[in-house]
């Protein structure tokens, strides 16, 4: 359903459906003489094994405007890295997979534990950390983009909305955020973006008053997208955070680093369906649970960074005011998905937003209890100050892994 609606914070890039693919591929293989393009992979080795993941790689096999795919893989052993190269082999384009837990990479890992450098913790942030330096060690890109490898619905034009405003040289974007519907199998999806960030965002205005930051966030029609798109140049001092707030993470680091104009969002797709985590309400530390948890630690402690004081009586507030806000949006969210022949499970929702108003006291709760914590991975700007042969031997490394495990 196009539309051309602009809110003024930052620029919206609709799909009008008046353009061909085929059109906006020539001019991408255009920019592509000048101006290199990569494309980052974040996968787990279970997702080699998903319906989702063939349809990807035979839909990227048809693009021709990209210089080099990075596939960033994670928890495989030597028989499944071997599998996964064989696996990749259909891509038409340079690529590498990069084994994240080879002996040599868990080598490198070790060196940075010794400079106290370290991820704090495994999973897509640091998996993408690891591709960025990478990219960057490779010094010859102008232009990235990262998706995630669990989209049922995948197909390359996705890839050709997202890059090209960053990568025509006549738009002042360096960031470039997908967004799109969430709809898959007759049902309205998006449980955390439509029932956390969205109504948490409005009670923290109630709450805290007008924040620039908050007006910034609310801009965006998917903040939580794993699909977005930027120019090489602001890469190393990109601060990637190590838990699951790294889409939250990344739109901060384009505030901090970036004026409004410079960043967009751009629609990528009529349906977006991908791979849906579990609420586990019984186990904080895992699925929507652990997510919606480094999602509010995540908007806090950029809020506090800006100035905003919490107390406890100020997160007690913001949970009342949030549950209120997310039971009045989820009555609009019903109406919507009825009108439109969708479903929503009004019960399992209201499940999830009483969830969610727990995770607000406890991430608020954290917030409070941890004042000197550095959730980021350090900036490859820094690691190359540390230890300046550091991104030549993460390539050596991985080029290393590539010629032997065949």
């Amino acid at each position: 359903m196009a539309d051309f609606h602009q809110n003024g914070n930052i620029a919206t890039l609709h799909n009008l459906r008046t353009r061909p693919l085929d059109e906006m591929t020539y001019e991408l293989e255009t920019f592509a003489q000048t101006r290199k393009m990569s494309l980052i992979l974040p996968c787990l080795y279970s997702e080699l094994e998903t319906d989702a993941m063939p349809n990807i790689l035979a839909e990227l096999s048809k693009v021709t405007y990209l210089h080099r795919i990075i596939i960033g893989l994670d928890r495989a052993n030597e028989a499944q890295f071997r599998h996964a190269k064989e696996f990749f082999k259909g891509l038409n384009q340079n690529h590498i997979v990069i084994w994240n837990d080879s002996p040599r990479m868990l080598a490198l890992g070790a060196q940075l534990e010794e400079m106290g450098l370290a991820p704090a913790e495994q999973g897509k942030g640091k998996n993408v950390w690891s591709a960025l330096g990478y990219l960057i060690g490779c010094q010859d890109s102008s232009v990235m983009a990262i998706h995630d490898c669990d989209i049922v619905t995948y197909t390359n034009e996705m890839l050709a909305r997202l890059i090209y405003p960053v990568a025509n040289p006549n738009f002042p974007y360096q960031v470039a955020k997908g967004y799109y519907a969430r709809i898959g199998q007759g049902n309205l999806n998006g449980r955390v973006t439509r029932l956390l960030v969205s109504p948490l965002l409005i009670a923290l205005k109630r709450v805290v008053g007008d924040r620039d930051y908050i007006d910034y966030l609310r801009s965006f029609r998917y903040p939580l997208s794993g699909e977005f798109a930027m120019r090489t140049a602001i890469l190393p001092d990109l601060r990637i955070p190590s838990d699951w707030g790294l889409e939250i993470g990344v739109l901060s680091e384009a505030w901090r680093n970036l004026a409004p104009k410079a960043v967009c969002q751009v629609e990528i797709s009529d349906a977006y369906d991908h791979k849906h985590q579990d609420l586990s309400a019984e186990d904080a530390n895992m699925g929507l649970s652990r997510m919606s948890t480094d999602i509010c630690k995540a908007v806090f402690r950029k809020l506090a960074a800006d100035g905003t004081i919490f107390t406890s009586n100020v997160f007690r507030t913001l949970k009342a005011t949030y549950y209120r806000s997310a039971l009045d949006l989820l009555e609009a969210y019903y109406n919507d998905a009825k009108m439109n022949g969708l479903t929503i499970d009004r019960h399992k929702e209201e499940r999830a937003i009483e969830l969610f108003a727990e995770n607000i006291m406890r991430a608020g709760q954290f917030f409070l209890d941890n004042p000197h914590e550095t959730p980021f991975i350090p900036t490859w700007n820094r690691v190359h100050s540390a230890a300046p042969g550091f991104l030549a031997a993460l390539h050596a490394a991985a080029a290393a892994d590539e010629a032997e495990f065949v």
